[in-house]
């Protein structure tokens, strides 16, 4: 109790109490390390590992699984038991899903009832309103993945099984199944996908399953509500993700052909219909999903910049994808049109997008960039490599991306925990991080407006 003297007498003010209850930034960021700690000391043991792992090692691949991004500094298919193949498939899912999406299953299994926090978090993770049934939203993302999951599955079934057998092709259906729809690139060929990329049926159906999980379960709770009543109408962001989605998919496709159709090293030794396939599918790799058909480290260097621009806007919000999200990349576009345009507000769609969306998104920008810089700069420090390779390899971690120029495998030791660190953030968000670190404030003061020169 503190006070001051006045007229009158002596006034006292109330220290407030501090508040025990965690922000969310922490409560994501300490359930994100209560399943990576366990799960790196895991990999070091000889059941999940033929070799065995350094710590380091351990952490960098298993921050890779949970974070979906699917760098590796040792080969997965050789390296790992089958107990370590079942983890990884494990980490991936949960990173997939999110951490607050599975604690909230596991709790409903248990009959026990979320808290509002929890509710609230879980909430915010998944871009719902308050007035959502998180249970229901939460049974709904668990079968849209079981079924997606399941049918990949089986189509992958009959592509291995004749090669591998009953038991080894159905694991490896399995594996690259979960891989895929968690947008996740571990793949159980040293070479990813390189030696199906004749095999049409394989590659559309990786293809349509880390499509539809980087959609985002945002957009496919909206397309399920919409197709039980047709009264139901789309909300912006799914329109948003309804119509970016394909035009990135085409886009990043006819530049892939454009720049690689004579490149013998990668689409110029494939039929026309291949190369059409094949560029696809690294375009919809490039946005966070991690495998490859063609060797990536042979692409000229503007389809390397395609590339890493893709991998830098990434997939949808509330998805098993990375990247700074397509909604985000959109509005600041559409921001910038209108400032060039001297209009007033951000519309999209006959809608009025709100200027705290519109800033929120210059922010992810913004802290993205400052990340991926000191990123980038300490791995100059540490590594013997070109710049072109750190720039890759940095944008691939922070997406998630998981697609190799080939500079993980030699990573230092300050390297790997660097790779580490950018992996993390980019699975939780970058201003999940920065709201961590800065400790954001509200105030009713308000000073006078003035200007700044700008441009």
């Amino acid at each position: 109790m503190k006070g001051f003297i006045g007229k009158g007498g002596i006034f006292h003010l109330k220290t407030p109490h501090k508040q025990s209850q965690w922000s969310e930034p922490k409560i994501i960021i300490v359930s994100f390390l209560s399943i990576l700690l366990p799960a790196s000391v895991l990999l070091t043991l000889p059941l999940f590992s033929l070799t065995g792992l350094s710590f380091i090692d351990a952490l960098f691949t298993a921050t890779s699984a949970i974070s979906v991004t699917g760098l590796g500094v040792v080969d997965t298919g050789t390296h790992f038991t089958h107990s370590g193949k079942v983890l990884l498939m494990i980490l991936m899912q949960i990173g997939g899903l999110g951490q607050m999406t599975l604690s909230a299953v596991l709790l409903y299994m248990f009959g026990a009832r979320l808290s509002l926090k929890q509710q609230a978090v879980t909430k915010g993770a998944l871009g719902q309103e308050n007035s959502i049934n998180i249970r229901r939203l939460v049974i709904l993302i668990i079968l849209f993945t079981f079924i997606s999951e399941t049918i990949g599955t089986m189509i992958l079934a009959i592509r291995w099984v004749p090669e591998f057998g009953l038991t080894e092709g159905l694991f490896t259906a399995v594996f690259h199944a979960i891989s895929a729809f968690n947008n996740a690139g571990f793949s159980l060929f040293s070479d990813s996908l390189t030696r199906y990329q004749d095999d049409p049926l394989l590659l559309m159906t990786i293809s349509l399953l880390f499509i539809c999980g980087g959609l985002g379960f945002t957009v496919v709770a909206d397309l399920f509500k919409w197709s039980k009543t047709r009264h139901h109408r789309l909300r912006l962001h799914s329109k948003l993700m309804l119509v970016a989605t394909p035009t990135l998919l085409l886009s990043g496709t006819l530049l892939f052909w454009l720049l690689e159709r004579n490149n013998a090293a990668t689409l110029g030794q494939l039929p026309t219909g291949l190369q059409w396939i094949n560029a696809f599918f690294q375009s919809a790799t490039a946005r966070t999903a991690g495998f490859n058909s063609v060797d990536i480290s042979q692409f000229s260097q503007p389809a390397l910049l395609v590339m890493m621009a893709l991998m830098l806007i990434g997939a949808g919000s509330t998805s098993t994808g990375g990247g700074i999200k397509v909604s985000t990349f959109v509005v600041a576009v559409l921001a910038t049109i209108t400032f060039l345009r001297q209009q007033n507000n951000v519309v999209l769609f006959k809608r009025t997008i709100a200027w705290s969306t519109v800033l929120k998104c210059l922010a992810i920008i913004v802290v993205s960039g400052l990340i991926l810089m000191l990123a980038m700069f300490l791995l100059m420090l540490t590594e013997k490599a070109s710049f072109d390779r750190v720039m890759f390899e940095t944008l691939s971690a922070f997406s998630t991306a998981g697609l190799s120029a080939g500079l993980s495998a030699s990573l230092s030791e300050p390297g790997k925990v660097i790779m580490v660190v950018v992996m993390i953030t980019g699975r939780i968000g970058p201003l999940t991080l920065a709201y961590l670190l800065a400790r954001p404030t509200t105030t009713q003061l308000k000073y006078p407006e003035d200007n700044v020169y700008a441009g």
